[in-house]
């Protein structure tokens, strides 16, 4: 059978779960259907905005997202999406070009 590499955090929950540490919820479907309003909820873009940024920035997030496989409307989107939730990370020690964190669409 292959192994499978698991990154950090995949290995944390893993190793979670093999101690005994996750417990099933009571009430499983109104679980399921709450979180998938929220994701729902989320995910839903009903707005559309018009910003006018230089072309070295737009240029940037355009590699950006080439490099992450995305579209870079998407991955701007993403950006400010995190920003507006708390969850925009600065880096502090710029190992890319760009100092835009980059972006999971799994999260």
């Amino acid at each position: 059978m292959k192994k499978i590499k698991l990154d950090k955090e995949e290995q944390d929950i893993l190793d979670s779960f093999e101690r005994g540490e996750w417990k099933p919820v009571a009430n499983r479907r109104q679980e399921i259907a709450r979180h998938v309003t929220y994701a729902k909820n989320t995910l839903a873009k009903d707005k559309r905005v018009n910003i006018r940024i230089s072309s070295k920035d737009l240029e940037e997030l355009q590699a950006i997202a080439v490099e992450d496989g995305m579209p870079y409307q998407t991955l701007m989107a993403s950006v400010l999406h995190r920003f507006v939730s708390g969850r925009f990370m600065e880096i502090s020690s710029r190992t890319r070009k760009s100092s835009l964190p980059r972006v999971s669409l799994g999260t």
